[in-house]
């Protein structure tokens, strides 16, 4: 469900991604079983392609990686989190213009 510029996020490289990357990071919490998660699907992939190299942007299902969602506390999805530092700068519940996830990206950078 990624795209070329999208990671692909798990519980197994969670830390190392996400939490230690030196550069600030927009995870998309989703499940294959949700419609407006596949909504959403694009636009991730749009903003991953928009801030190749200032950021990364990844894709965790949390299907498959429940005890991240868990330890984060999503409780709706789609949820996106923005990271700066290995800590969650912005959290957003539900669909958002591209815009926003830009815009806050360029600001924690």
């Amino acid at each position: 469900m990624a795209g070329a510029d999208t990671l692909t996020i798990t519980s197994a490289n969670f830390k190392s991604e996400v939490l230690d990357s030196a550069v600030p990071v927009l995870v998309d919490f989703w499940a294959e079983w949700c419609g407006p998660c596949r909504m959403l699907g694009p636009t991730i992939d749009q903003v991953a392609t928009e801030v190749k190299g200032k950021a990364k942007v990844g894709k965790l299902d949390i299907d498959s990686a429940q005890e991240v969602a868990v330890q984060l506390g999503i409780q709706s999805i789609p949820t996106v989190i923005l990271f700066k530092n290995g800590q969650a700068v912005n959290r957003w519940v539900g669909i958002r213009p591209k815009g926003d996830y830009v815009n806050a990206i360029h600001g924690a950078g």
